[in-house]
């Protein structure tokens, strides 16, 4: 089995990366799912419903989130529906929509880091633990989009996970990371998966908008970026029966 994750899918530019260039990389990766974080999706922060189904148009099997999944309000009745849209498992119980479905046969589950961030999610670790121990029937195969900020957080909640899930990618700082790589029980691991959006910007965002904030201080409203666009994603391989990854390759792709 192959499966592809592709990273925080910033604005109209993201979207149009992923219509370009998905259909090629089903036929050269023999993809058996797509999995995408859409948090940033709609004028790069959150998702509405209407880019929502673009983008399970391209066929795309789950969609993704963050903390930006409250952004846009008219996405919240979609959460609880049979839409394949996630929020983090960790928010506290009572909070609108799912933190992870089975598709294909897949479980795939979002998570959000408590570390930098100044919310009070529940805890990753204990969330997993409770969530492996509760659900009858779970497949071997498990994918993990655990949206998160600091680094030593990803990569301890991977060890911690490490057998007991196919793949944990991070995602939400937007900048790829090298560690690609499968722990020694056989869970697949990279620290960020990286953005899909535009390479002459600030993580997404058009440079002069953000430089200002940084320079004088004053809030003022961050626009997507322009130009070229990279889409960053993962493709892990997978024994089926097994649960185990095979193999973790990322690939980068350039469009202008």
């Amino acid at each position: 089995m192959e499966i592809l994750a592709i990273g925080d899918v910033i604005g109209s530019p993201g979207r149009n990366a992923l219509k370009r260039l998905l259909p090629g990389l089903r036929k050269e990766y023999n993809l058996n799912m797509v999995i995408t974080n859409a948090e940033n999706a709609s004028g790069g922060i959150g998702v509405t419903p209407d880019t929502a189904q673009e983008m399970l148009d391209m066929n795309i099997d789950v969609l993704t989130s963050g903390n930006h999944i409250w952004s846009h309000r008219e996405i919240i009745p979609y959460l609880d529906s049979e839409f394949p849209i996630l929020r983090p498992l960790n928010y506290p119980p009572g909070v609108p929509g799912k933190g992870f479905i089975i598709r294909k046969g897949v479980m795939v589950i979002n998570l959000i880091g408590r570390v930098f961030f100044q919310m009070d999610y529940d805890c990753p670790f204990r969330t997993m633990d409770k969530l492996l121990a509760e659900i009858k029937d779970v497949p071997p195969v498990i994918i993990i989009d655990f949206h998160a900020e600091a680094t030593s957080e990803k990569i301890a909640l991977g060890r911690y996970l490490d057998g007991r899930v196919t793949a944990l990618l991070g995602t939400h700082t937007h900048v790829g990371t090298i560690d690609t790589q499968i722990f020694p029980k056989g869970t697949a691991y990279v620290t960020d998966i990286g953005m899909t959006g535009p390479v002459n910007s600030v993580i997404g965002d058009e440079t002069g908008t953000v430089l200002y904030r940084f320079l004088n201080q004053i809030p003022q409203r961050l626009t997507v970026g322009k130009g070229k666009v990279i889409l960053n994603g993962i493709v892990v391989s997978i024994d089926e029966k097994t649960g185990k990854a095979t193999g973790i390759k990322r690939i980068q792709r350039e469009i202008e």
